[in-house]
């Protein structure tokens, strides 16, 4: 049965924080100053192969400086990151946005330090006024006790506010999570999961569309495991092939196709219409940097990307959960 979500085709971001916060609700990308396990040689050199130099956090504004110690994974704090909260309110360019705004640790694997200044950096950005909650971007395998320990206390330090972690799942097959090098298998995002659970801890799962070497089939079963797992949310990414990633090198020599712009629509509508209906969609297309993309070269028109989106689902009828079969 088809539901409202306030005109839209789909349980999107939006209508969720309408509906739950009373009004509209901005992210703010920060960049909290952390590396990846893939990239220090803790599992590997180079990140993910479609991976930017900048972590996925191109659009963050810095809350941090370099560290003078020797400590590894330690930046430091600034002085007033009060201040740096403002700079990220101040790329709306005076677009109406309300006094709600969510603090999103976005660059690189966000909890993946030390805890003493994990604890800090998540704890100041809650202190803010106008930050109702965090969402903080990171890797399954980099969610050990001792980070655990720091969201359960923070859960306790601000009851009246929210923490969201973001996974970078991008596949459910292995074949492809080797080729992409996501550097952990499926077992390891599964234990992440339930262990968030435990902590009630909503779960935004990332996707990829369009990885090499994945069809429709391959896609429809990463969004019928997502589907049964029922994140909080999940964010649907279009694959970008993006400057100086070893991604660039294979698109270079041939290796790799990406969708037209009516080929992703198309496949997009089935995910949607696949998923299940409970589940918030974040993102149903994604960013690229417009110095670093290399392709596709239509995806950088986002609002007529969704628009073409919305008016898809009406002439085909789409909606959210439309074929999800819960057969549990």
């Amino acid at each position: 049965m088809r539901q409202d979500w306030n005109g839209k085709p789909y349980y999107s971001l939006d209508y969720y924080c309408k509906e739950t916060f009373g009004e509209k609700v901005y992210k703010i990308a920060l960049n909290g100053g952390f590396t990846c396990p893939n990239r220090d040689g803790t599992i590997g050199y180079g990140g993910c192969i479609f991976c930017s130099h900048g972590g996925s956090g191109e659009f963050a504004t810095d809350i941090h400086k370099a560290s003078t110690d020797s400590t590894p994974h330690t930046p430091v704090l600034p002085a007033n990151i009060n201040e740096e909260i403002r700079k990220g309110l101040s790329l709306f360019h005076g677009k109406k946005v309300g006094d709600k705004f969510i603090a999103y640790f976005q660059a690189y694997t966000g909890t993946y330090g030390d805890p003493k200044w994990l604890y800090s950096l998540y704890s100041t950005a809650l202190s803010h006024e106008k930050i109702i909650g965090i969402s903080i971007a990171t890797r399954p395998d980099c969610l050990g006790s001792e980070v655990l320990e720091i969201l359960k206390k923070l859960q306790q330090k601000f009851p009246q506010k929210f923490i969201w972690i973001e996974l970078g799942l991008q596949t459910i097959h292995e074949d492809t999570a080797a080729y992409i090098r996501r550097g952990y298998a499926l077992p390891v995002f599964e234990t992440a999961m339930e262990q968030l659970k435990r902590l009630d801890i909503p779960v935004i799962v990332h996707l990829i569309l369009g990885l090499p070497g994945e069809d429709r089939d391959h896609i429809l079963k990463t969004i019928d495991y997502v589907s049964h797992a029922v994140p909080f949310g999940v964010k649907l990414q279009l694959l970008h092939i993006l400057k100086d990633t070893d991604l660039a090198l294979e698109y270079e020599k041939g290796l790799v196709p990406v969708y037209t712009k009516d080929e992703y629509l198309d496949i997009l509508l089935s995910c949607m219409t696949h998923l299940n209906p409970h589940i918030v969609i974040h993102r149903i297309t994604g960013d690229g940097p417009k110095d670093l993309l290399i392709a596709p070269g239509w995806s950088l028109n986002k609002r007529d990307v969704l628009n073409s989106f919305h008016k898809l689902c009406r002439e085909t009828g789409a909606f959210q959960g439309k074929d999800f079969k819960n057969d549990l």
